[in-house]
């Protein structure tokens, strides 16, 4: 993974370059491979052998406390020494002033090596991101960098037993209590959070959860829909003005664990707020502390789903990865079968691996273009924040990124777990055991479909908002850079490919528009889902392009990377034909049928 990691940042996307910009001008090429080489062997030595143990003895809870194997601290205090959560901060918080990609590219080492562990890390560091953009200085001094430096740990708690996706929905109350507190105007709070991963432990002191609720109205009543909605710091334990722990609990008590298929190494919760088993100051409720204004909670919120989404897009791929790597070392060495020639039906000859049979290749070949694929689209997102924060063209950089997010999370959630899914294939019976790793990997990555917002979620998302947005500017700037591809390499041996990808984005094009035709947001979105998959497959097609453009020499590696985009053209761009075909004749279907039909 490492030589496919380093040939995407350095000569397809030439992050070396970043080095030019004064944000960035510490470091190089040997300062990068610094960073890699201490988190691919962090990954190996303290996080990878732990995989399996975190998935068999799961988070247990007795009644009064959470107890998790011993390893998963040993674990995550690893990576936290290795001082990675504030890697791409400022050095005057203790960061290490990263490029965007080069963090996110060496946080796809932890992903590929531990789920628990990525998901507690990329909880609290996102948590504290969003602290630092929307949280006062003294939010930002207390909460923020504590988590930074790994002392903490942080949450999002969105959902609600009742309101899963549906955040208008939520009823979680808060009421102000004091507005002149140091560390934000203090609420106290009463409600339930559901799916609340990292929600409850003993790995750190304190838990700082980010909690949506409502506050009421004059009349009491809670506003309806998603106005209403505000965030808050809700810490696990209480925190002084001083920003030091008073060792009295937050009313805040774990109703439950959550028992999942996989991605079992780190807990997850149902949360009570506010029920009065704990009372902070002598009286009912969870003390929460506003962040930013009341009724902008979700627009704050947003700022960390939209890098969580970036997140859980890495995760899955780098799942993916694990499954493509463990089924190619499979296939090379596991004899089967013989080739069919005279030769072979001699059954005294040797069998050969399978690896040289043509639909193993066919698995492989697959495997690889969704997870190389996909890991490309998550550093390609990972530069683009880069271009926001240290660019010229941030204005260009948004929209581009606004309507990859959703491809970002969705795309790689469903073809790399397509991976982990032909992984088990090539390892046939094998492959369904515990025996090997790869059944595992299936599990914890089934979850990625679900959570940061669900598929169907995204694709309203895209089709819905995304793509229409500010008169279609989002579009019309990815259309922009796919076109710039295309006129690249139609002077080029891909110039076939090129015209395959020119006749899909305007496939893509003209179905968006007939999906809109009658302006009916009923008609448009009843076929979102099909609409993002052959957006996703077009963007991965483009990626898959400019990447193959990038590709020097005649080595074995050169060579692969031509396969797989050829795999991906020949196999997988094809498909989008029935995809939109749904989309823009507006099938109404879906939307039509009568639930007494089921």
């Amino acid at each position: 993974m490492r030589d496919t990691l380093e040939f995407l940042l350095y000569d397809w996307l030439h992050v070396e370059g970043l080095t030019a910009r004064e944000r960035f001008a510490d470091h190089s090429r040997e300062t990068f491979s610094a960073v890699f080489d201490t988190s691919e062997r962090i990954a190996r030595e303290k996080l990878a052998p732990f995989h399996r143990l975190l998935d068999t003895e799961e988070p247990r809870f007795d009644g009064e406390r959470v107890h998790l194997p011993a390893a998963t601290l040993d674990a995550v205090n690893a990576y936290v020494e290795s001082g990675m959560l504030a890697a791409a901060k400022d050095y005057d918080i203790g960061g290490m002033q990263l490029p965007c990609v080069v963090d996110t590219a060496a946080h796809a080492f932890v992903s590929m090596a531990n789920t628990a562990v990525g998901s507690y890390a990329v909880l609290t560091t996102c948590n504290a991101n969003l602290l630092m953009e929307h949280g006062s200085e003294r939010q930002r001094e207390v909460f923020a960098r504590t988590l930074f430096a790994g002392e903490w740990f942080g949450t999002m708690c969105l959902s609600e037993p009742q309101a899963g996706s549906s955040l208008s929905d939520v009823v979680t109350r808060a009421e102000l209590e004091d507005e002149s507190d140091p560390l934000g105007a203090r609420y106290r709070l009463r409600g339930n959070k559901m799916w609340i991963s990292g929600g409850e432990h003993e790995l750190r002191g304190n838990i700082v959860h980010l909690v949506l609720a409502k506050i009421p109205g004059p009349d009491g009543k809670l506003i309806p829909g998603t106005k209403g909605i505000s965030l808050f710091i809700v810490p696990k334990q209480m925190v002084g003005a001083d920003g030091r722990l008073t060792g009295e609990r937050n009313d805040i008590a774990l109703a439950g664990l959550n028992h999942k298929l996989g991605q079992r190494g780190t807990t997850n919760c149902l949360l009570n707020f506010g029920e009065g088993k704990f009372q902070p100051g002598g009286k009912a409720g969870a003390v929460g502390y506003l962040v930013g204004k009341p009724g902008e909670g979700l627009r704050c919120m947003f700022f960390m789903m939209n890098e969580m989404r970036i997140g859980v897009g890495l995760g899955a791929t780098m799942l993916g990865y694990a499954g493509y790597e463990a089924s190619l070392a499979y296939a090379k060495q596991r004899p089967q079968g013989r080739p069919m020639t005279a030769a072979g039906k001699d059954a005294a000859s040797s069998q050969r691996p399978i690896i040289e049979h043509a639909d193993v290749r066919r698995m492989l070949l697959a495997q690889k273009s969704y997870v190389e694929g996909g890991l490309a689209l998550e550093l390609f997102c990972a530069r683009l924040v880069d271009e926001l924060t240290t660019g010229d063209d941030k204005t260009q950089a948004q929209a581009l990124l606004d309507v990859l997010i959703p491809i970002a999370k969705s795309w790689p959630s469903e073809w790399c777990l397509e991976a982990n899914s032909l992984a088990i294939q090539v390892l046939g019976g094998y492959g369904y055991t515990r025996d090997f790793p790869v059944e595992q990997y299936w599990r914890d990555n089934r979850l990625n479909m679900i959570h940061e917002g669900t598929h169907g979620i995204q694709a309203l998302d895209l089709l819905g908002r995304k793509v229409v947005q500010q008169g279609g500017a989002s579009l019309a700037a990815m259309a922009q850079r796919v076109q710039a591809t295309i006129e690249r390499a139609m002077q080029t041996e891909w110039a076939p490919l090129a015209n395959q990808l020119a006749a899909a984005l305007a496939q893509v094009g003209g179905a968006t528009k007939k999906a809109w035709a009658t302006g009916e947001p009923e008609e448009a979105l009843a076929n979102a889902t099909p609409y993002m998959q052959a957006f996703g497959h077009t963007v991965l097609a483009w990626i898959w392009l400019d990447v193959v453009l990038a590709v020097q020499g005649d080595s074995d590696f050169a060579h692969g990377k031509r396969a797989a985009a050829r795999y991906f053209f020949a196999y997988e761009l094809p498909k989008i034909g029935a995809w939109l075909d749904v989309v823009a004749r507006r099938e109404p279907l879906c939307r039509d049928v009568k639930p007494e039909y089921f």
